[in-house]
């Protein structure tokens, strides 16, 4: 069964930015999704989030998305799944200590993570990341995951954090995510949503 599970991130919602209009047009592509509210939103642990992304239903089929602190539990996830997923994309993604912090670390992070079995847990990894992400989480982060597990890597230009309230990036739609979730596989694909 073709289902989608999808990540918010620190302070968010299932209803914030993106996730509404995604959670219908994966819908409308015969996806039954899960957009859980993770526990304690404002200060995201590994030790809270992880058990409440384990407890949905994985299969080959399983597509997962996660944005900003969603990210680094998507990679958690499929560190720990027994079971191939369809794919997984990271959106604004981390993992290592943002440097708006100063490097130190945050919770919701691994101390060091397991990127062979990462990468043989999704048929596809996708990385989008931003140049200009106001929390630091730029494009040198999504290089980093990406040279760790391969897959796709996307530098959006000046597209900020692709949803912050602090920020004031209401991202109400997300038309690349749309047709990243239309095509089968991205690799060797991306010439052809240059344009998105």
């Amino acid at each position: 069964m073709k289902n989608a599970i999808l990540f918010h991130g620190t302070g968010s919602t299932p209803n914030s930015f993106w996730f509404p209009s995604i959670k219908k047009h994966l819908e409308s592509l015969g996806y039954s999704v899960s957009v859980p509210q993770l526990p304690d939103t404002d200060h995201p642990t590994l030790s809270n989030w992880l058990p409440a992304a384990l407890s949905e239903e994985y299969n080959k089929d399983t597509v997962i998305i996660g944005h900003s602190a969603g990210s680094p539990l998507v990679l958690s996830v499929l560190e720990n799944i027994k079971v191939k997923i369809h794919k997984a994309i990271l959106v604004s993604g981390f993992a290592r200590g943002l440097r708006i912090n100063n490097g130190k670390p945050d919770p919701i992070l691994q101390v060091k993570y397991n990127w062979a079995k990462i990468k043989s847990s999704a048929k596809d990894i996708i990385y989008i990341n931003s140049d200009n992400d106001p929390w630091t989480i730029d494009h040198e982060e999504g290089l980093y995951m990406y040279k760790e597990t391969g897959g796709t890597l996307i530098i959006r230009e000046g597209e900020g954090h692709m949803g912050s309230d602090k920020f004031n990036q209401p991202y109400k739609n997300f038309p690349l995510l749309e047709k990243l979730l239309e095509i089968k596989y991205t690799r060797n694909v991306i010439d052809d949503i240059d344009q998105v």
